[in-house]
């Protein structure tokens, strides 16, 4: 089993993200059940915007990033909150999926069936399920397969504050759902492995 996480921090690499060390927690989570998980950091790559699965422009990235998409079983977004949302960064992902709706396999079988997703999101805000609910749906609407408990988040609460996830000593809570998830995710993504949908009649 292959899982990618999509990690839509705002910080290019190097620099540290709380966003990342969340994901790469799940990671190490789901390597315990034998999946191999592989991290995009989006903000690294460009991903113009668009509705299309091929590129944009000379330099768009995202025909790369969606193979590594499709080479997946599990599927995870990572996002920060801002202003109680996901970032414009994962959104723009998610807009660039919505092209591969009316995709299909040579069975005629959507593309992105028979994966599974899940969210993680850090902020020192609330919002974290406003953020969970509005990826979830998306990844439904694309033909992702969200189970329950398929996600974990960390939020300082209401008001501003230097505190973030990766400086913060309170994680048992996180910690403990983010092991839920990796439990729930493997165990999907095996049963729709073995048992598949096949092409829908409306397809």
């Amino acid at each position: 089993m292959r899982a990618i996480f999509l990690n839509a921090t705002l910080k290019p690499s190097p620099e540290p993200s709380s966003t990342e060390e969340l994901c790469r927690y799940v990671a190490d989570r789901l390597a315990e059940h034998d999946v191999t998980c592989e991290h995009i950091r989006l903000v690294d790559r460009r991903i113009d915007p668009g509705v299309v699965s091929e590129a944009v422009s000379d330099g768009d990235h995202w025909p790369g990033v969606r193979e590594h998409i499709l080479a997946a079983d599990i599927v995870v977004f990572g996002t920060p909150t801002w202003l109680g949302q996901p970032s414009s960064v994962v959104k723009r992902a998610l807009e660039r999926m919505d092209a591969m709706i009316a995709e299909t396999d040579e069975d005629g079988v959507p593309v992105l069936f028979n994966r599974v997703a899940g969210v993680v999101v850090v902020g020192n805000e609330d919002g974290a399920h406003h953020c969970i609910a509005e990826i979830a749906g998306a990844a439904i609407d694309l033909g992702l397969t969200v189970p329950g408990q398929a996600w974990t988040y960390w939020n300082k609460g209401p008001g501003p504050g230097e505190e973030e996830y990766r400086t913060t000593g309170d994680r048992e809570w996180t910690h403990s759902t983010g092991d839920a998830m990796a439990h729930v995710l493997a165990h999907a993504a095996r049963a729709l492995s073995a048992a598949p949908i096949p092409k829908p009649p409306n397809a």
